[in-house]
């Protein structure tokens, strides 16, 4: 987690010092950070890329997330950066804190998403992305006496979501997911008010983000579906639902999540997200709701 600090406070110098700041989309259409480091909601990522850039610009964001349920917690920083509206590279260090092991798992992400079609506003048909996602178990001894046999994986998607979990009795420590997201804002479409909505189709081995590992006793990959929608209350506050199909391959009663949030966008360099989550059982231990928050800078 230290690494992921310095590298925030690199951009933030950066970025000051350049003058970086990009103000080319309406107010809150990037969404905020996905707990993966991709541009998005909580859970789900989307097509749209990170930060304000249009297409003669580019912009440097970072944010940090922390997600406590009833028998874990997982503490996630990153940044993003945005070129040019087209391309988004991502890198998040994930901590997932495990108290009645005495333990933490770390695992750090790269990524990167191109815009392939569209624009969630201006154009006739959703937006569309494709994005790759390399995971990294900073110490593998977890995973690997659970049985994985690599610390690392990666996940390609095209424009929409990602997210994995779980290890226990895992066949490996890295897998590829494979997805396509697509993001549309409505203007006016509920009451005259703007309405968005997201729908990801991933391919996918991961156990609980990755933390766990990949494949198991049930080993097969999946096709999963996640999906987000939400309506903004006014041009800054929005409210929604997401939620996330999830495999069972540990057979240890892995459930689908979901959540309800709420994200506050006051100007283009803030963004505040909470929500409740419902992840259901994680590693065997049922009924994992709690809190999310998150915030991410934009310059």
């Amino acid at each position: 987690m230290k690494k992921v600090k310095c590298l925030l406070l690199g951009l933030l110098m950066t970025s000051s010092f350049y003058g970086l700041a990009s103000d080319g989309k309406l107010l809150a259409t990037p969404g905020v950070s996905q707990i993966e480091g991709s541009g998005g909601g909580g859970i789900v990522p989307w097509a749209q890329l990170a930060g304000y850039a249009s297409e003669d610009e580019f912009s440097v964001n970072g944010f940090c997330s922390h997600a406590d349920v009833t028998d874990y917690t997982l503490d996630v920083c990153g940044a993003q950066v945005n070129l040019f509206n087209r391309v988004e590279f991502s890198y998040a260090q994930q901590r997932f804190d495990v108290p009645a092991l005495d333990t933490e798992i770390e695992q750090s992400i790269t990524g990167a998403k191109i815009r392939l079609y569209g624009d969630i506003v201006y154009s006739k048909w959703p937006q569309l992305s494709l994005g790759v996602q390399h995971k990294s178990l900073d110490d593998g001894a977890v995973a690997t006496l659970v049985g994985a046999k690599d610390t690392s994986g990666t996940d390609y998607y095209l424009a929409a979501s990602k997210l994995h979990l779980g290890a226990v009795g895992a066949k490996d420590t890295s897998g590829t997911d494979y997805y396509l997201a697509a993001s549309k804002l409505h203007l006016g479409a509920v009451g005259g008010l703007n309405w968005f909505w997201n729908l990801t189709t991933r391919y996918s081995e991961a156990n609980q983000l990755g933390l766990l590992g990949y494949g198991g006793a049930n080993d097969n990959a999946k096709i999963l579906f996640e999906g987000s929608t939400a309506v903004f209350l006014s041009r800054s506050v929005a409210v929604g639902i997401e939620y996330r199909q999830k495999s069972n391959n540990l057979n240890l009663g892995e459930q689908d999540w979901k959540d309800l949030f709420i994200a506050w966008m006051p100007n283009k360099h803030v963004s505040v997200t909470a929500a409740y989550l419902d992840l259901g059982s994680i590693a065997g231990a049922s009924d994992q709701t709690g809190w999310y928050l998150s915030v991410t800078g934009y310059w």
